[in-house]
């Protein structure tokens, strides 16, 4: 499952880098676009592509807008046993759906889900040393955040109710559940790459500062849905 709003043609990499790690597993790209009647929205621009995505078996859907709702838009109409939610600028290393499918074997019931360790797309040492004390957290805490890739087996995914259907802090929700219920998470050593356009875009320290403060609010108890509204401000608006 891959949310997207306003990615355009961007979401062609990522189909064409979900191809390359499949690693002979079978599998189907759902794309579920939260602007999908608009006339720049993504499936309108997955439309002009279907020779380039040919080969790629991709499924597309239309819900409204905020990352939780469309994840489960997403879920509800697949058809798989592992449910694999994606960022739209994500990039899984080769044969990753390989290794998920031998960590989440389908003749037991544990571990409950899998994630990766982080790695940005791009040479800087502030970058690389975010990533990292992001997959040092991740093990820590056993809550891998969105952009890491969630893995999570359908009955596991179906018996605690998906995702909360949030716009945001959604991926930390569905980590908590887990964590609390005691369900085994496997955190792989290769790395998931992810762009390093949302740091380039706000400057390094502010968007670090203002994702830890989204997340201490989170904590204290603000509501997702408030805190949003603060984290579009900051966003640009979208071309």
């Amino acid at each position: 499952m891959i949310p997207v709003l306003h990615e355009g043609a961007a979401i062609l990499e990522t189909l064409r880098s979900l191809a390359a790690a499949a690693g002979g597993v079978a599998y189907e790209a759902i794309v579920v676009d939260g602007d999908g009647d608009g006339a720049g929205s993504t499936i309108a621009h997955l439309a002009t592509m279907k020779t380039s995505l040919s080969s790629v078996p991709v499924r597309t859907v239309v819900t409204d807008p905020g990352r939780g709702g469309q994840l489960n838009a997403g879920a509800a109409i697949a058809r798989g046993r592992l449910l694999l939610f994606l960022h739209s600028d994500a990039r899984l290393p080769d044969r990753a759906l390989a290794d998920l499918v031998k960590t989440l074997p389908a003749d037991a019931a544990q571990p409950a889900a899998a994630a990766f360790d982080l790695a940005i797309a791009h040479p800087r040492l502030a970058l690389k040393t975010i990533a990292t004390v992001a997959s040092w957290r991740s093990r820590l805490t056993r809550i891998p955040y969105g952009d890491q890739g969630h893995c999570v087996r359908r009955a596991v995914f179906e018996a605690i109710g998906g995702y909360p259907p949030w716009p945001l802090m959604e991926d930390v929700g569905l980590m908590q559940t887990l964590k609390r219920r005691g369900d085994r998470l496997v955190i792989l050593p290769r790395a998931i790459a992810v762009s390093p356009r949302r740091w380039l875009r706000e400057g390094v320290v502010r968007c670090t500062l203002r994702n830890w403060l989204l997340l201490g609010l989170y904590y204290a108890g603000v509501s997702p849905s408030r805190l949003v509204a603060w984290y579009r401000s900051e966003r640009p608006k979208a071309s």
